[in-house]
């Protein structure tokens, strides 16, 4: 019976970890953290083990709904494509930043930390491991080679493009083998924004104290434990707000220009970026890489002042309601969004850069706020608070809604397009694929050597 708790548990670990990684993230050795046995293939450098496939399929199949089919020869070769890619990554030197590195990890870790509650020791109890470096650790080696395997994909991808002419022929070769997308029911959305602002006074207060804590730091007392302790870095309790960055890393422009601005060891005055106030110190300069700790410090927002913006935003939807000025007109004058200020308010798409959302797949709040609108209704003005500090009020209006239909060539161009391209590179990266399994070291384990693999991996 204990045997039989403990494998369990064990299946839990295999299975929750691979949710991270059927988000992107590639596999690695976790398994080997698991003392689970069986060697399946060796492809280069990298092994594959059979806990690996077994995990694998059975993430697959879940994620399929019980729709897909899947057995241990298809995953197989599944995992063995990306090793083949990771491995000629490092043979090519595709390189990954450290900075971009870390910086997705810890995206990722507020990510699903967020999804349990935000409770670090719930993401440590649900992902089976005993400290947060040790999950830091896990999650670096997975992102690292997942960004090798993605620059890699570029790289071979690099110079292919498509014709109309081919859009055409990809849309009639689905249509003669009846075998035509279904195009789920799509919206487009615009906003009015106000971004709610701290007063004067709670800046000028913030300022004081990051002030006070840079003088402490110079007088001697630690730069990292006054983070620990005082950072409004959601990171912190896991790096003491610590970045390695370069001039291309995706931190804020002004985190950036700060920490190349300061030699190793000085200590920036306060300074203000989207996130709210920081302080920064350069701990080390390696050629163009740096470390850079830094303190972040959030002003507080009164309830006088998020109520005053809730009004006055209520007054500039009633005003539009009554005819009294267009939504369109009221994006320019009161919207703060710089992204949507200028589009008429039109939200786009950051997986496909247009302003369509597939209604099914789109974020659960937000799915519950449009999801029974009509086009022209609008929401409720209702508060946000980004990921990156930002407080606001908005409210959103449904510009059109498409029905379920099947893909049609006209209406639907730019989706069948992306199609059309995305297969004709999946097939310049299997030629790839085919080329270098010839010049690659690749050992695959008797019991898997009855597959009837798509590539000729066992090399007859």
């Amino acid at each position: 019976m204990q045997q039989k708790i403990k494998s369990l548990k064990l299946s839990k670990k295999i299975n929750t970890l691979l949710i991270i990684l059927w988000l992107g993230l590639g596999f690695t050795g976790y398994s080997q953290k698991l003392k689970l046995d069986g060697v399946a293939t060796v492809v280069g450098k990298n092994v594959v083990l059979d806990s690996e496939i077994e995990a694998f399929k059975q993430e697959y199949l879940q994620l399929s709904e019980g729709k897909g089919e899947a057995d241990d020869c298809e995953m197989l070769e599944k995992i063995m494509r990306r090793k083949l890619l990771a491995h000629h990554a490092v043979i090519d030197s595709i390189m990954v930043s450290e900075a971009e590195i870390s910086s997705n990890v810890q995206q990722k870790i507020q990510y699903f930390t967020m999804q349990l509650g935000g409770s670090k020791e719930k993401l440590l109890e649900f992902y089976g491991f005993d400290t947060m470096k040790e999950l830091q650790d896990e999650l670096h080696t997975i992102e690292k080679e997942s960004l090798e395997i993605n620059k890699m994909e570029q790289k071979i991808t690099a110079d292919v493009d498509i014709t109309p002419e081919e859009v055409k022929r990809y849309f009639n070769s689905l249509k003669e083998k009846n075998n035509l997308p279904e195009i789920g029911a799509e919206i487009e959305l615009a906003q009015i924004v106000i971004n709610i602002k701290p007063s004067k006074e709670e800046e000028e207060r913030i300022i004081k104290r990051l002030e006070e804590i840079r003088q402490q730091v110079l007088d001697g007392e630690s730069f990292k434990m006054k983070a620990i302790l005082y950072s409004d870095d959601p990171g912190v309790s896991e790096n003491g707000g610590l970045y390695t960055l370069t001039r291309e890393s995706g931190l804020v422009k002004e985190f950036k220009e700060t920490a190349f601005a300061l030699g190793e060891g000085e200590i920036s005055e306060p300074f203000k970026s989207d996130f709210g106030y920081h302080i920064l110190t350069v701990e080390k300069i390696r050629g163009k890489e740096r470390d850079a700790r830094h303190i972040l410090l959030q002003p507080k927002i009164d309830e006088k002042t998020l109520n005053k913006v809730k009004d006055s935003l209520e007054n500039i939807r009633l005003k539009i309601l009554k005819h009294e000025i267009t939504f369109e007109d009221a994006v320019l004058k009161y919207s703060n969004d710089k992204k949507t200020r200028l589009n008429k308010g039109m939200i786009l798409n950051p997986q496909s850069s247009d302003t369509h959302f597939e209604l099914t797949r789109m974020d659960p709040e937000l799915y519950k706020k449009v999801s029974n609108l009509k086009p022209g209704e609008f929401t409720d003005v209702f508060y946000e608070n980004t990921r990156e500090g930002k407080k606001m009020f908005k409210f959103l209006v449904l510009k059109s809604k498409t029905e379920p239909h099947t893909a049609d060539l006209n209406k639907d161009y730019i989706k069948i397009k992306d199609l059309a391209l995305m297969k004709k590179k999946e097939e310049s990266i299997e030629k790839w694929i085919d080329e270098k399994i010839n010049d690659t070291y690749i050992k695959i384990n008797d019991q898997y050597k009855h597959c009837t693999f798509k590539s000729n991996w066992l090399k007859k």
